[in-house]
């Protein structure tokens, strides 16, 4: 058996909580001051700029079929990489960093909705909570696709 563990920074979104590989997070941000861009998908928040460079955050509410809600303390803004590129994520709430071996990690349920399924690299429990594990590279997917 060659499992392998992997931190994950764990967050929550709503009453769910989610985790995506730490590899990705360049860093964890009290939510930045952003712009809105006009005719935008309602997924993003906006763009941020961060020493310079100018990032697309993705809300993870709107992503994950949930209503928005007001800006408040406990938001997090997570600025992750993939594929070299630079994006954010905007969360309800940063929680902990998990330990996760890869022969835990289960697949989705076939019921979550394909909107959401296509984020979900897999399911994780830990301490009789479900952890949702996201795929960095299908949530950069995303804001690419919104070069059309």
């Amino acid at each position: 058996m060659n499992s392998t563990q992997t931190p994950y920074v764990t967050f929550r979104c709503g009453d769910s909580l989610f985790g995506i590989d730490i590899g990705c997070v360049q860093e964890i941000n009290r939510c930045l001051s952003l712009t809105s861009i006009p005719l935008a998908p309602p997924f993003v928040r906006g763009v941020a700029n961060l020493r310079g460079d100018v990032v697309t955050m993705l809300d993870l509410r709107i992503l994950m079929e949930q209503p928005r809600v007001e800006s408040n303390i406990h938001q997090r803004s997570l600025i992750l990489h993939s594929d070299g590129e630079t994006f954010g994520l905007w969360v309800d709430s940063v929680s902990d960093i998990v330990e996760i071996d890869s022969d835990d990690i289960v697949s989705p349920p076939s019921n979550i909705e394909p909107s959401v399924a296509r984020l979900v690299l897999g399911v994780y429990s830990h301490d009789s909570r479900l952890i949702l594990l996201l795929d960095p590279d299908a949530l950069f997917a995303t804001t690419v696709s919104l070069e059309r």
